[in-house]
């Protein structure tokens, strides 16, 4: 293993940086999610084209870099009155969070996603900054970049910049105008003022049926992995009612799950999935700033194109009424009344009864990246399940392309390969359908 690595300065050092980073809630809460079956963090698996770079390359790249995303450079400690924050690493180096993975050999994609999984199973060191990168040599001279960073350290949105920070070669940036951002402010404030008895009515609505993800988890995962064409479903979906990309990327996560419970159920009613949505805006700084909605999934239509109105009709009615906004709202005020109705409102939201699973969906880059000249050519996202919720799905975009990341518990959900390999089909029956109307 290479030496430590001079990472250059870093603007969290200067004299004018605070030395310590105190916690959102949002943080603690995500720590406190920990357990012996539940890691806390979030993975990237980048698959790169020929000559991709290995180890030395990507240590020296992020060197080069870390100064752009300087909170990779803090751990977990103390402020000097005891509070939890983040906390400069003194010790910090490259070379102990980009490694190489040992696995004998070059490796296929099922050997990526054996991997993969065992990594995602394995705990970040909280001694050090919660994020690792290891370098898997593939088949054909590829090589694939899986990077783990604790949800604490970032939510999707975040992880996006860091990647656009520290991987990408030179790419054009996109920012938000200032008018932009005076007319988001605007609708910002004019949603505020909504009430809460709605939100509470659709939110908090129990469901009927027991999902089929509800019980005890173990430590070891399973990963899956699909791609579909994204301007082909963006217009596809546009075709009805003006209906989402994220729409039809539900009605098609549907539809695998239609699938998966067919051969492994038998019975299909609806499935309500947390749908989380970032508050973020453009710079805002925060590692961590989401909020959801829950939506009821039409699993037992079969027709891609009915399934899709259902989906539209209801993330719409959702849309519509600042849901996401009206949660943050409610959990504000909450916490001012009484911190104690705030984490019991927060724990009712995790009921098993309230959703099955979680769908997340993260905009990626909007241009083919490179990385040290190599192509990227997938850009998968994990995150990790919980207690009682032994399914999740992760989105993300790269380019024309959308990327499905599926993680599960090994043992309450057998045969995930055939949920993913379901996607791609579903994708093509939807496409043909409004083709065909």
């Amino acid at each position: 293993m290479q030496a430590a690595m001079a990472i250059g300065p870093v603007p969290d050092a200067e004299p004018d940086a605070p030395a310590a980073v105190l916690l959102g809630p949002e943080d603690l809460a995500i720590l406190e999610l920990e357990s012996a079956t539940v890691v806390g963090h979030t993975c990237k698996i980048l698959h790169l084209g020929a000559d991709g770079p290995g180890v030395a390359e990507m240590r020296r790249r992020i060197a080069e870099r870390i100064h752009l995303a300087p909170a990779l450079t803090r751990k977990l400690g103390r402020a000097t009155d005891g509070a939890p924050a983040w906390v400069l690493d003194p010790d910090f180096s490259v070379a102990d969070h980009v490694l190489e993975h040992a696995h004998g050999r070059p490796v296929d994609h099922a050997g990526l996603r054996r991997c993969v999984a065992r990594l995602f199973e394995q705990r970040l060191d909280r001694e050090r900054p919660l994020w690792r990168m290891d370098v898997i040599d593939l088949e054909h001279g590829e090589r694939a970049l899986v990077w783990r960073l604790h949800h604490a350290l970032a939510d999707g949105t975040a992880s996006v910049r860091y990647a656009r920070a520290l991987l990408w070669d030179e790419v054009p940036e996109e920012r938000m105008t200032r008018a932009q951002a005076v007319a988001a402010h605007t609708a910002d404030e004019a949603r505020r003022k909504g009430h809460l008895a709605g939100y509470l009515r659709r939110e908090f609505r129990r469901s009927h049926e027991r999902s089929p993800f509800d019980g005890p988890i173990c430590a070891r995962r399973e990963v899956g992995f699909a791609t579909v064409p994204l301007g082909a479903l963006h217009r596809a979906a546009k075709a009805i009612d003006g209906a989402t990309l994220n729409d039809a990327v539900l009605s098609i996560v549907a539809g695998a799950l239609r699938h998966w419970l067919e051969v492994h159920h038998g019975e299909l009613g609806t499935l309500r999935v947390k749908v989380p949505v970032s508050l973020h805006r453009e710079g805002d700084g925060e590692a961590n700033h989401d909020s959801m909605f829950t939506l009821g999934l039409p699993i037992s239509e079969a027709d891609p194109v009915t399934r899709l109105h259902a989906v539209h009709a209801r993330t719409v009615a959702r849309k519509r009424a600042h849901d996401p906004e009206r949660r943050e709202i409610l959990l504000h005020r909450l916490s001012e009344v009484s911190p104690r109705l705030e984490r019991f409102a927060v724990q009712l939201e995790r009921s098993p009864r309230r959703f099955a699973l979680n769908v997340s969906n993260v905009p990626g880059p909007r241009r083919p990246v490179t990385v040290l000249s190599a192509p990227v050519r997938q850009l998968h996202s994990l995150a990790e399940i919980s207690e009682h919720h032994a399914l999740r799905v992760s989105v993300s975009s790269l380019a024309d392309l959308l990327c499905f990341g599926f993680c599960a518990d090994a043992d309450l959900v057998p045969d995930l390969q055939t949920m993913a390999a379901r996607v791609e089909p579903e994708a093509q029956a939807l496409l043909g359908a409004v083709t065909a109307c």
